[in-house]
């Protein structure tokens, strides 16, 4: 995929991105894999966690912010505070926002129109507002899933003021075995307006 930052989730302690530095996120989500993190190939300056489920680096002088969001099978860990899957996703959108990411990314676990699948439809809201309020944009929301006449749940947010290309999916196969049971999205940008 050729990226300079990568936003990424489930990741395992044992990775190895050859030319990126790895900042995983504090909590291990199951033995020796961690919720989120942020690799790069250029200078990175991890920040505290935003929320259990977060990985945050400063990169150029801009943060971004890699996170798995609740779904409705989640459970009641300690991590997803509420009583539904609504009021989980609201509090961990409010610790993300209090964080202001100018990057934001990962497993939002909510397609950002049409049905819902995974997610709830208020919590879908909560994330929309944080975005809007962030000022960020998401070049993944018509994205498709891997699922076919699905949108996706993984998600990239970016400045409204930054130039962006359509996002690009890239199928999570090696060979014809799937890897994943997510897909890769890519947004290519030009922070700042500048091209």
């Amino acid at each position: 995929m050729d990226c300079d930052v990568l936003l990424l989730t489930e990741v395992s302690e044992r990775v190895d991105l050859p030319a990126h530095d790895l900042h995983l996120g504090c909590l291990e989500m199951t033995l020796k894999r961690r919720w989120a993190a942020v690799a790069s190939r250029l200078p990175m300056r991890p920040l505290p966690d935003p929320h259990g489920a977060s990985a945050m680096a400063e990169i150029e002088g801009i943060r971004f912010c890699s996170s798995i969001l609740p779904w409705r099978s989640c459970g009641t860990r300690d991590l997803w505070v509420g009583v539904n899957t609504a009021e989980k996703t609201n509090t961990a959108v409010v610790a993300l926002e209090a964080a202001a990411p100018e990057v934001w990314g990962g497993d939002w676990n909510h397609a950002l129109s049409g049905r819902e699948w995974t997610g709830s439809i208020a919590g879908r809201a909560s994330i929309l507002e944080a975005v809007e309020r962030l000022r960020l944009h998401v070049p993944t929301a018509s994205s498709p899933h891997q699922i076919d006449a699905l949108l996706s749940i993984d998600h990239i947010a970016v400045p409204t003021t930054w130039v962006t290309g359509a996002a690009q999916r890239y199928r999570a196969f090696d060979s014809e075995t799937r890897i994943s049971d997510h897909d890769a999205y890519v947004v290519e940008v030009h922070p700042r307006g500048v091209g």
